[in-house]
């Protein structure tokens, strides 16, 4: 059975909520629903880390990506890099990880590609969630960000 994790989960469900927020369904609560799972990726979690590569001074450094894992030119690349334990050659900024399971467990691992996949449908929710936030912020219908929650 494959199993999702809560990064791909959230992501995409946040902007499903700002979709149904802005066509009349749910109101201010989905959208500070939204800005929660949001928060959640970007540090407010039990790991205090956000699982956008690049935001925050605790992120992941090891994600599943072979041209993150190449070394500088010339050395050569291939799939061996990707098994090299260390932290990327490459950063990522900017990119979504797959995050933890639905138990909250992570491990900053290359070799676990289901946490540490950087994947266009993980990306593709994240970035969505954030325009729609942007949106109801530029015409002053975003609620207040929901407290810390750790």
């Amino acid at each position: 059975m494959l199993q999702y994790n809560a990064v791909f989960l959230s992501a995409n469900t946040a902007f499903v909520a700002l979709m149904a927020a802005e066509n009349g369904i749910g109101g201010d609560p989905y959208k500070t629903w939204a800005l929660s799972q949001i928060n959640y990726i970007l540090g407010d979690n039990n790991k205090h880390m956000s699982y956008e590569i690049g935001f925050g001074s605790k992120y992941p450094v090891r994600p599943h990506h072979r041209g993150s894992s190449c070394p500088d030119k010339p050395a050569p690349c291939d799939h061996s890099n990707l098994s090299n334990p260390g932290p990327s050659p490459q950063l990522l900024k900017g990119a979504l990880v797959g995050g933890p399971d639905s138990s909250d467990n992570y491990q900053d691992k290359r070799e676990d590609y289901t946490k540490n996949e950087v994947a266009c449908d993980y990306n593709a929710g994240f970035q969505s969630a954030l325009a729609g936030l942007v949106h109801f912020a530029q015409k002053g219908r975003l609620p207040t960000s929901p407290a810390a929650k750790c």
